[in-house]
Order: C-alpha cells, then structure tokens, then sequence
C-alpha cells in the first residue's frame, strides 16, 4: 500500500469510526509507528487535514473545522480501468455539453472531476498530462442538434409532453407523434429517447439526433414504471427491443471465440466452450436489425444455429453483400 493509498484510508477510517486509536490505524495500514506518524504529519501539515488527538476518548477524530482555515483534499489516486474509463466519459460528456439545461452545475463537476483524476501536484498525475495520455475513442457517434437535446431533457424532467417531428432511417420516412418522454439513454456514444408514444399506444426509442423538430405540450406526461420500461425496453438485444423475445443461437470459431467469451451481448446470455475452442452463444432479442449486424461483423467466423428466420435473414445480407463483388471490375 503506497502513502496515497494509507491517505485516502486514515480519512475512511476516521470517517468511519469517528475515532480511531492509534493502534486501530497502525493494524488496518500494517505500518511501523514511525510510518503512521509520517502519515498523521503529512495529512495535517501539508494537506491541512483537521486530525486531531482526543485525550478524553484516547484516539484521533476529525475537529470541527475553522470555517476560514483552509480546505484539506487528498491527491488524486489511480484507478482501476473501469473507474477511469467512467471518470473520463463523465469528463467528455461535460465537455461537450453547450450551456443550457445544466449550464450552472458543469463547472463544479469539472473541477471536481478534474481533481479525482489527478493532483496537480505531481506532473505525471497532473489532468492534463492524464488527458493526453489516455484516449476514449468514439465509434460511429452521431451528430445531435443540441437545442432539440435541451428541449428533450428540460421536458424530460418537467413531466411534461412532446410533439416531435421524427425521421426513420429504415423506411426514409419522417412522422409527428406526440410522445411521454420517460428517460434518456446513451448507447454506443449515441443518445436515444425512451417514450410512451400515444399514436402507437406503445413503448418506443427515438435517436434523438433523427428528432426534426420538437415542441412542448403543456399536458402532463403518463408515467410507465421502470418495471414496464425494463421488460419492453431492456428484454432483447440492444436498442431495438420489444416485450415479446425469440433465442438466438449463435456458433463462434475458435478464433473469434476467444473475443466473444470477454464479452457481454445481454445480460442473460448463455455460453458454452467447446473442447476445440469454438463457442455457443445464446440470447433473446426482441427486433433483429442490431443484432444481424453484430452478427455480420465477425463475418464466416459466426453461425446462426437458430431461429430458422434469424439464420434466413443473415444468410440473405451475405448473399446480397457477395453480388457486390461480382460482374465486371
């Protein structure tokens, strides 16, 4: 354990506890005395931690700090992949956030966010030199018209309807529905608007950056429990779902195997590892549109067992792929 990490656990403890002996601290870090005291001085010395010792309960607590004494903060500490792989998406959202809807509270969140990821301090851990050292990609994010996002969200939390002008990429399309907003969602660095819609009389998503044009309507919302937007929304796989689900059945080559077996399809996916390597994934899904193109990703290294209609409209897409490649060159 690195004196970062002793910091960070005095302060748990203290918090914890309220009290702490001497002996208490020196067991949970398993560090000489001198060590401790070390760490004691250093918390109150040079991060102005209010540590102070209790004669009367015999152990160190927290005083009541002086309102003009100056403010005590730990140095950042590292963190495992799926904490800063969080910490930096929450730091590229706010960064791309216009003012509006949230305007009074990104900068507060930006420095705090700034200071979790690294002190100033030590050049290496410093924020700047983190954000130049560690990139999220984004993979085929779309493009939203950020005045409409603003709109969704304030009426989002209001409670309040939409009428939205709405464009379907599948059938080239545009229709007006008006819509219950229920909740927002981010998917594979795209935003969508999960929503009652009262001309289907059904649960539905909206890419938001396919919304043409929204306007408010004063009447309240109808609210659909979280349980209802689960079993609709949530059932099948990806963003295309639906309450009535079919399994699918997929068999994996060796050598895309050993991808998939690292990966999470659904959360109620079932798989099987063969002796040779090769893998069966199962899983529901409600629309099949996103998961044929899963599917068609890994290419001859996939097959569909079942559905017979799902292994249909796989061997379809490939048939139709393969008569771009004929005739003449």
């Amino acid at each position: 354990m690195n004196q970062t990490e002793r910091l960070y656990k005095i302060e748990q403890l203290l918090h914890d506890r309220k009290v702490a002996s001497f002996a208490v601290l020196q067991e949970a870090l398993e560090v000489s005395r001198a060590t401790l005291k070390r760490d004691l001085q250093f918390l109150r010395d040079r991060l102005n931690a209010p540590i102070i010792y209790d004669r009367e309960v015999g152990g160190y607590r927290f005083d009541v700090p002086d309102r003009y004494a100056p403010k005590h903060q730990l140095p950042g500490l590292w963190f495992n992949a799926s904490e800063i792989h969080a910490l930096l998406m929450m730091q590229q959202l706010l960064e791309e956030v216009q003012p509006g809807l949230l305007g009074p509270h990104i900068a507060p969140l930006q420095t705090r966010l700034q200071s979790l990821l690294g002190s100033a301090s030590d050049q290496n851990d410093a924020p700047a030199e983190i954000a130049r050292r560690v990139r999220i990609l984004h993979a085929q994010k779309r493009k939203s018209e950020l005045h409409h996002f603003e709109v969704i969200a304030s009426t989002l939390l209001k409670r309040k309807r939409l009428n939205i002008r709405h464009f379907n990429r599948s059938r080239n399309e545009e229709s007006e529905r008006e819509i219950s907003p229920q909740r927002l969602v981010h998917y594979r660095d795209n935003w969508y608007l999960d929503a009652w819609c009262h001309f289907r009389k059904d649960l539905r998503s909206f890419a938001v950056d396919a919304i043409r044009s929204v306007e408010i309507v004063e009447s309240a919302a109808d609210e659909v429990p979280d349980s209802e937007l689960e079993r609709v929304l949530a059932a099948g796989y990806g963003i295309f779902s639906g309450s009535q689900t079919e399994w699918a059945k997929l068999a994996f080559a060796p050598q895309q195997s050993r991808w998939v077996v690292e990966e999470q399809w659904h959360p109620q996916q079932r798989i099987h590892i063969a002796a040779d390597g090769s893998l069966i994934l199962e899983l529901p899904y409600a629309n099949a549109t996103e998961l044929v193109m899963d599917i068609l990703r890994h290419g001859s290294g996939v097959t569909v067992l079942s559905p017979e209609k799902l292994r249909q409209t796989v061997e379809a897409e490939l048939v139709a792929a393969t008569a771009n490649y004929k005739g003449e060159k």
